[in-house]
């Protein structure tokens, strides 16, 4: 297993989050947004600076943290549901346009792997829009094998597949090796299923990348609270231990999520690696 770090995650500033990393021996960057500028909107000037800075402290990018598919299934228009990370919101019209420009800065950062989504859930996930989901990976997964880049799905609670199960059944009925799954227990959590072992089990036979981050949900609570790693109420010592016995050897992402209470992100990133490292060791 190896280390890396969503870099916005510690700071939007793109050389300082690195920084940081260093100290803690990630030698991985996962990119979603940096300097305030999403991964899809990046340009040739910023995609020259990120390179420069990757090789001036010797690291690699694992992978692209891309929005494809954060967009309404049945409608073109633009609309914010979640989490876009400084993203453009842009309709189902606009996502291969988007997916291949992603592909294109796959490519200039030597990375396989780019992340994807599967619509921003508005009602439950019934057979039909299933169906449609798993139809809609037809075009991805022809450009993805154009470019020779793998499409990593993540299981998302505020799309329509939020778990590890949900997220199998997809991979499973697209049936190409070039759509793997990027498992994400703590979204898992949040859409109501036991991360492990019940998703993990699912998801083992795709998985390609994983992305971590704990949340503990007390009785008072409407919604999950993000927490450092092993404090919350998924059992990552259980996970991680079934990953060494099963032989994987892919990336573990941090994608922090917890900011301590008066504090920063950088400050829950660095508690977050100081537990994780742990973990690993």
């Amino acid at each position: 297993m190896k280390l890396a770090v969503i870099t916005d995650e510690i700071a939007p500033d793109f050389e300082h989050a690195l920084d940081v990393m260093a100290e803690y021996g990630v030698e991985a960057a996962e990119l979603r947004s940096l300097w305030g500028t999403n991964i899809a909107e990046l340009d040739s000037e910023q995609t020259a600076r990120a390179r420069r800075a990757l090789k001036e402290r010797g690291m690699t990018v694992a992978g692209l943290a891309t929005p494809v598919y954060k967009c309404h299934l049945d409608t073109d228009e633009a609309q914010e549901l979640g989490r876009m990370h400084l993203a453009k919101p842009r309709g189902l019209s606009e996502q291969m346009d988007t997916l291949r420009r992603c592909c294109h800065l796959a490519h200039a950062f030597e990375t396989r792997l780019v992340r994807l989504f599967t619509f921003w859930r508005r009602g439950p996930l019934t057979s039909e829009i299933e169906q449609r989901i798993i139809d809609s990976f037809e075009e991805p997964v022809r450009i993805a094998e154009q470019e020779d880049l793998i499409l990593t799905l993540e299981n998302e609670h505020a799309c329509y597949i939020g778990t590890g199960e949900e997220a199998a059944r997809i991979a499973r009925a697209v049936n190409s090796p070039r759509l793997r799954i990027c498992w994400d227990p703590g979204n898992a959590y949040c859409a109501g299923e036991r991360p492990y072992p019940d998703g993990y089990e699912a998801v083992k036979s795709y998985l390609t990348h994983i992305h971590v981050k704990d949340a503990v949900m007390a009785q008072e609570d409407i919604e999950p609270r993000w927490c450092v790693i092993g404090e919350g109420d998924i059992d990552y010592a259980g996970q991680l231990d079934a990953l060494r016995r099963d032989g994987y050897d892919g990336y573990i992402s941090l994608e922090t999520h917890y900011v301590p209470q008066g504090g920063t992100p950088e400050e829950g990133s660095r508690a977050c690696l100081t537990a994780l490292r742990r973990f690993l060791s």
